[in-house]
């Protein structure tokens, strides 16, 4: 079966109200804006947009399937991903000993 072209949307109010997320869906996927409603698409200012995440490099770290499978099941007992899990574990780590190195200063407790 041969695609469809997409309906093309000439200005905004032809964008229904939608009842759900599954129906926005349906229509966004048949439907696409003209370039003129895109041109006149007000965007926030930069300074309001997240900064984009810096680019990660892929790396190969081998662990026995022992400590591969702990690492799962805890990363899934706290809803995320394993190796987000295992990166932020890395990044907490270097930072506790970049502070033992003094590469990072330790932070004063006031008062003292």
């Amino acid at each position: 079966m041969p695609e469809r072209e997409p309906v093309v949307i000439a200005d905004l109010a032809e964008i229904p109200d939608f009842t759900d997320e599954a129906e926005e869906s349906d229509f966004w996927a048949t439907h696409q804006f003209s370039d003129a409603v895109a041109a006149q698409a007000e965007l926030p200012p930069a300074d309001l947009l997240p900064r984009p995440r810096p680019r990660t490099v892929p790396i190969a770290v081998r662990f026995d399937s022992s400590t591969l499978d702990r690492v799962k099941a805890l990363a899934a007992r706290r809803h995320k991903g394993y190796q987000t899990l295992l990166k932020e574990f890395v990044v907490e780590r270097l930072y506790e000993e970049e502070r033992r190195d003094g590469v990072i200063p330790r932070q004063r407790v006031r008062g003292s």
